[in-house]
């Protein structure tokens, strides 16, 4: 089953330094990080702060492609989580056909953001990134994660770029 989730902001791990896109699962309150790259974060937070580009970045330019070609992104699902690493399918439709694309979750919520398509997670791949260890780094990992379950709206701010 899939979990219809919204981006509650990004953060940067204190401990990695590492840029964490958090999942909330409106309905439920139930969190999901997942720790991205910068330039997977910048062009997410491009597109949560509104802030436009003098030429296109690569998701746009993705954006762009679709449009033209009439592929619609019906929505993008984190199907799977391996070895502590997140996997997403984007699922696209073109005419009557469906498309399913294999994609790093970062680049599939750029590209859904971008596309205004929702965002969901297989509730299997939920409840598994609970029992993992966030990272090896991590002087306490459920430390870690009563920290990213308290946060506030304002404690997101501005993410910088």
């Amino acid at each position: 089953m899939e979990i219809e989730m919204k981006i509650k902001g990004l953060v940067v791990d204190p401990i990695s330094k590492m840029p964490i896109v958090v999942l909330e699962d409106p309905m439920s309150d139930q969190i999901l990080p997942i720790w991205i790259g910068v330039f997977e974060a910048n062009a997410i937070a491009l597109t949560i702060e509104n802030i436009p580009t003098p030429r296109p970045m690569t998701h746009d330019l993705i954006k762009n492609f679709l449009n033209k070609l009439s592929i619609s992104v019906d929505r993008i699902v984190v199907n799977d989580v391996r070895n502590n690493t997140f996997y997403a399918t984007i699922h696209c439709r073109y005419q009557e056909r469906e498309l399913l694309l294999d994609s790093r979750p970062s680049d599939a919520i750029a590209l859904a953001l971008r596309m205004n398509s929702p965002i969901f997670v297989e509730d299997e791949v939920v409840k598994r990134a609970h029992g993992l260890k966030l990272d090896e780094n991590l002087e306490n990992s459920e430390n870690l994660r009563k920290w990213l379950e308290t946060l506030k709206p304002e404690d997101f701010g501005k993410y910088k770029m």
